[in-house]
């Protein structure tokens, strides 16, 4: 959740998913970046979180306390969420396959999600590897930011 918000605010700004969202071929497919269910997304990524980590649980042993265990980690969550989604996710190969999206539009979504996947492995593979209470009261605090900026948003009229 904290990588997914902090990458997801600084895409939105970088990237002018704004604009991206609001013309075709992905207004097809996007909810505009001031909808209330874009402001809730954050959030929301709490049961994905869940899945994710019921999913990896599985797998921690592969991963945590390994050498490059975090790149491991990344290979995976790249592999099996991006790149190998079960439909034809723009960006995924089924999407440059299946869907009429231009592969650079698919691509740009990439400048993105690389480094957040990226940044998400090395914080848990960190995180199990030198446990300290800081980086538990630290993620707290985040959360809890996170949560009231996009309650904040969700309850704040768009001007």
């Amino acid at each position: 959740m904290i990588t997914y918000f902090i990458f997801g605010i600084l895409a939105v700004s970088v990237l002018d998913y704004k604009g991206a969202f609001e013309n075709p071929p992905l207004s097809h497919l996007m909810k505009p970046v001031d909808s209330p269910w874009v402001a809730a997304g954050p959030v929301l990524q709490i049961f994905r979180g869940l899945v994710f980590s019921i999913a990896l649980w599985f797998f921690k042993d592969n991963f945590l306390f390994k050498k490059y265990g975090w790149l491991k980690l990344w290979g995976l969550i790249v592999g099996l969420s991006l790149l190998s989604t079960v439909g034809p996710t723009p960006g995924s190969i089924e999407g440059l396959i299946y869907t009429k999206i231009p592969v650079i539009s698919q691509l740009k979504g990439y400048i993105e999600a690389l480094p957040q996947t990226l940044f998400f492995s090395l914080f848990v593979f960190y995180w199990y590897e030198k446990p300290k209470k800081l980086w538990n009261v630290l993620s707290i605090i985040l959360v809890i930011i996170i949560v009231i900026l996009c309650t904040l948003g969700l309850i704040v009229p768009n001007q």
